[in-house]
């Protein structure tokens, strides 16, 4: 074990907020964006009259905006939707009503619950058959694997472009290829690519894509389903002829203008957050490397969102080191925000096969451009103390500390 360890922190200089992954702090400029659309701007985009017309430009301001940061080709293949959840499920719902005499849906065993739920779901309700594709021990998706499952009664294949637990980014161009070939749509849960990686769909075989927009600095309830021009889609709400038929119901105008002034700052930030992003991941993950023992980075060290570390910290529960980091102001998370809770590993950390002893205790550090080094230095001052407070109470620990198999050995998994 290293030596001496300090014990965290009790009244922290400053809140540190490293779970990007499950939510962002909207940009002041988008604030300020939307902001007229609550009172001056108060128009219903559908109206013919002059208030309902100017709303009516805002917003397709902001698809063609969103438009450019995926590099669509065209405005009109963004649809505006609630967010990623609804996006997802349009996706698969469409697919299996616009091609009927296909029954099969593949996605891969670490999507997030607005993939596997739906999955699950049309399984037991629709009698549709889901091939789960496996992944390795740094997420990487069992490519021979998804080779065999394509077939002709594929409908559609849902991978996501980037996981939100790891960072692991799955070779989106190359799989859609291969499921063109097997002729099924492609869909790609990109909720957690958007705004961080540059992304081409227009040069790619992609579908559909789905994002939200408080993954990337954006407001909450607005989110977009990308939708190539030329596929068919049937639409999951019907009504009115909002979105081109494609999405009914008034649209949700501040959001949309949100997700629009996000997007132009996104793509703007893009090539310079990354690797400064990336800068404080990598220093942040080595300096715990080197501060504790029994610990290791998940996810592949060679293709990762630049702003994610998840670090599994062995014979501890990841809840207690949530709960002493947040008494040091620190906030991070344990997996998926949408999982927490259950003292299960989650999916993520199962599918990858993690030991039991780690898939619990794996913490998610996610970064925006707005975390700084001196965010990374609190963490690294008191995740030494929170770890080793949270050992001495463990039993696992004390077996393996007797064992003499509790060593102080920092690799990457």
């Amino acid at each position: 074990m290293p030596a001496a360890q300090t014990s965290p922190a009790a009244s922290p200089a400053r809140p540190v907020y490293l779970d990007n992954n499950a939510t962002t702090r909207v940009d002041p400029a988008v604030v300020e964006a939307m902001l007229p659309y609550f009172t001056e701007q108060f128009g219903n985009p559908s109206s013919m009259h002059a208030f309902g017309a100017k709303v009516g430009g805002a917003i397709k301001d902001a698809r063609g905006r969103l438009q450019q940061l995926l590099g669509a080709q065209h405005d009109h293949e963004i649809v505006f939707t609630s967010g990623g959840t609804e996006s997802n499920n349009s996706a698969l719902l469409s697919a299996l009503e616009a091609l009927p005499d296909r029954n099969e849906i593949v996605t891969s065993a670490v999507e997030h619950p607005a993939i596997l739920a739906v999955c699950e779901y049309l399984a037991k309700t629709r009698g549709v058959k889901v091939h789960v594709i496996g992944v390795d021990k740094a997420g990487r998706l069992d490519l021979e694997a998804y080779r065999k499952a394509l077939s002709d009664k594929v409908a559609i294949v849902s991978l996501m472009w980037a996981n939100n637990e790891t960072g692991t980014i799955n070779p989106i161009p190359e799989l859609a290829e291969m499921a063109k070939e097997a002729g099924a749509l492609f869909h790609t849960d990109a909720v957690q690519a958007v705004g961080k990686i540059p992304l081409d769909v227009k040069a790619t075989a992609v579908d559909m894509l789905s994002l939200s927009g408080h993954k990337f600095h954006g407001p909450k309830g607005i989110g977009a389903l990308y939708i190539k021009r030329g596929v068919r889609f049937k639409p999951l709400l019907k009504g009115g002829h909002q979105e081109r038929g494609r999405r009914a119901g008034t649209e949700n105008t501040p959001g949309i203008i949100g997700l629009g002034k996000a997007s132009e700052i996104a793509l703007a930030r893009l090539a310079t957050d990354a690797p400064r992003v990336s800068r404080l991941r990598d220093r942040l993950e080595k300096g715990l490397l080197q501060r504790i023992g029994n610990a290791f980075v998940t996810g592949d060290p060679t293709s990762r969102l630049p702003n994610t570390a998840n670090v599994a910290f062995e014979f501890i529960e990841g809840e207690a080191i949530l709960l002493l980091l947040n008494r040091a102001g620190i906030a991070a998370s344990s997996g998926s925000a949408c999982t927490s809770g259950s003292l299960e590993p989650s999916h993520v950390m199962r599918a990858m096969d993690i030991p039991y002893t780690a898939a619990h205790g794996a913490i998610r550090f996610s970064f925006s451009h707005e975390n700084t080094d001196e965010d990374v230095d609190q963490v690294l001052a008191a995740m030494p103390g929170v770890i080793e407070k949270l050992r001495e109470l463990s039993p696992f620990w004390s077996k393996q500390a007797a064992s003499g198999t509790a060593a102080f050995n920092p690799t990457y998994a």
